[in-house]
């Protein structure tokens, strides 16, 4: 195998993995910023996963090959809802945020799996989906030499469409007034609020656009890597996410950035093969690292992170 034939399989597999993770990351920074702690991405990314999987098992024959693409939004519409449940438990009633998210967490994998059982005649996972997400090359730009072959062909096509979600995340936190307002309510709720800004009403927004963000991250996982729904189907991608959020420091491109690096990590068991300097390696050691570098980056940048001031506080408005 060629150097670039090796370059473009660590791209390709790199961008697959990191797809799920670049949506998820940044609807927990939106969620943050706006002062709700959401450790519940991952029950998120589970509701997104199953939703997804079901909608494209019913109407694949209807939307032929756009129905993964309609697949994703119908994911993130139900991580939306899912996410209300969290919004209501840390906004009106005040109830702590790790204990919601956790809540979240333990609540979809136990509901989804027991819907699958219902609609699947008592099978645990639903069947192989026969439209997914498949390899696409960019028309003009694969002619580039030597980046062309490695970044533009035979690629993800929704991983560049997750960088240009994050791209639009920055510009939305930081260049635009309704940013520049939910930031606030995560930073300062009481000045805020005396500023007229409807502090629940921005935080119930943060939230939602988390579940949004984290439904289409769970779909993507569906749709292009699993190709079906099951249990294992996440099996920690949620919680992946919010190490890359705090990796990438609550912003946008950092969280991206990050994610990238996370999907490089967790591509390790496939492109570790193709790698003569890495080919003699157990592929054990593949399998924990995206775990093992999780852990280690959380110990690392958890306590040097610097969270919105007012992330995980409640807000009490005063008359």
């Amino acid at each position: 195998m060629t150097i670039t034939m090796i370059l473009m399989t660590i791209c390709a597999t790199t961008l697959v993995y990191a797809a799920p993770l670049i949506f998820t990351a940044l609807g927990g920074a939106f969620s943050e910023h706006s002062g709700v702690i959401n450790v519940g991405l991952e029950g998120i990314m589970i509701v997104g996963a199953f939703s997804s999987a079901v909608f494209t098992l019913q109407f694949s024959t209807v939307f032929g090959g756009l129905t993964p693409w309609i697949a994703l939004l119908v994911g993130g519409l139900f991580g939306a809802l899912f996410s209300l449940l969290h919004a209501l438990a840390t906004v009106t009633l005040r109830a702590n945020h790790i204990i919601s998210g956790t809540v979240l967490n333990l609540l979809a994998p136990a509901l989804c799996v027991f819907l699958t059982r219902v609609l699947y005649s008592g099978k645990g996972q639903t069947p192989v989906i026969n439209q997914s997400i498949g390899n696409f090359t960019f028309p003009g730009l694969a002619q580039i030499p030597v980046i062309g072959p490695i970044l533009f062909t035979k690629t993800s096509l929704v991983a560049y469409a997750a960088v240009l979600v994050g791209i639009i995340s920055w510009y939305v936190l930081y260049k635009t007034r309704f940013g520049l307002r939910l930031r606030s309510v995560g930073e300062n709720p009481a000045a805020a609020d005396t500023l007229g800004i409807n502090v629940s009403r921005y935080r119930y927004i943060g939230v939602m656009l988390s579940g949004l963000l984290g439904g289409i991250g769970g779909a993507v996982m569906a749709q292009s890597i699993t190709l079906n729904f099951s249990a294992a189907t996440i099996s920690g991608q949620g919680f992946m996410a919010l190490a890359a959020m705090i990796f990438g420091k609550w912003h946008p491109i950092g969280a991206t950035g990050a994610a990238i690096f996370f999907g490089l990590a967790q591509s390790l068991p496939i492109i570790g093969g193709y790698i003569p300097v890495l080919a003699g390696v157990n592929s054990v050691w593949f399998q924990i690292a995206p775990y093992a570098i999780t852990i280690i980056i959380l110990v690392i940048f958890l306590g040097k992170a610097v969270a919105p001031a007012a992330d995980g506080e409640n807000y009490i408005k005063s008359h």
